[in-house]
């Protein structure tokens, strides 16, 4: 990252720079011409989580302050977009309460090597960071995909061995999401979904539905998806045995190119 705004003022040094970091002592803070400092708190932890979903947050904040500037969210739209940001805390409790299932759940993956993550949309990139967790402290090989580009190679490696976690929100996406999901399950994987409570997907044989909650906006929905999947990768970590905090060969900072 340091590397890519070095870059960045080589090509143009009129131009501003801004990073978005948990730390104010970080080199990248210093480096940079704006700093927009996410609150978060120490997170001693090697593998980044609340770090995580603050980034998510304080991007969402940036959009929508830019949004304003250039006229292009008025105000009816800047008060949902922050109205339902306030709503975080109060969702992601609601969400932490389906911790014991997934506890349960865990278990599943504990002797698994492998694992899918599906997303459509911006959930794919949640999904990249739900694989992400799961390689970094539950040592499983994990990848991430777009529930629509399945058939571009990803599916023919889905059988009974290979597990695979999917996000269905209740957007414009959600039939085709259920589409793929049962291409998916017609190959005999083992499956899991976490969903918006208004998306009803229906349960079948080996597939187990994790209900979040409901009414999420498209601006929280990304943010609240992450948890479970870090809750997941957490209890599989633990399940197995392995260091959360300090997963093997991994550290805070990377120094080498």
């Amino acid at each position: 990252t340091l590397e890519a705004l070095k870059t960045a003022k080589e090509i143009n040094n009129k131009i501003d720079t801004l990073c978005i970091c948990n730390s104010a002592e970080s080199s990248i803070t210093r480096k940079s011409d704006l700093t927009f400092l996410t609150h978060a708190g120490p997170e001693i932890g090697v593998a980044s989580t609340k770090a995580f979903t603050t980034q998510l947050v304080a991007l969402a904040l940036l959009t929508c302050s830019i949004g304003v500037t250039n006229e292009t969210i008025d105000e009816q739209k800047e008060k949902a977009i922050v109205d339902g940001l306030k709503r975080l805390p109060g969702l992601i409790e609601e969400t932490l309460l389906q911790e014991c299932q997934i506890k349960e759940l865990a278990i599943q993956f504990k002797n698994k090597n492998s694992a899918l993550f599906l997303g459509r949309g911006t959930m794919h990139a949640i999904a990249m960071e739900g694989a992400l967790k799961l390689k970094e402290i539950s040592y499983i090989h994990a990848e991430a995909y777009p529930a629509g580009e399945l058939k571009h190679g990803p599916i023919a490696l889905i059988d009974k061995n290979m597990p695979v976690i999917a996000i269905a929100p209740n957007d414009e996406l959600l039939s085709k999401l259920k589409s793929n999901l049962q291409e998916v399950k017609s190959r005999g994987s083992q499956m899991l979904v976490f969903e918006d409570k208004n998306s009803k997907v229906k349960p079948m044989k080996a597939m187990e539905v994790i209900q979040i909650t409901s009414n999420l906006g498209r601006i929280t929905a990304p943010i609240i998806f992450t948890i479970p999947l870090q809750l997941l990768s957490y209890h599989v970590a633990l399940q197995k045995g392995t260091d959360v905090d300090k997963p093997r060969n991994l550290a805070k900072s990377v120094t080498v190119e």
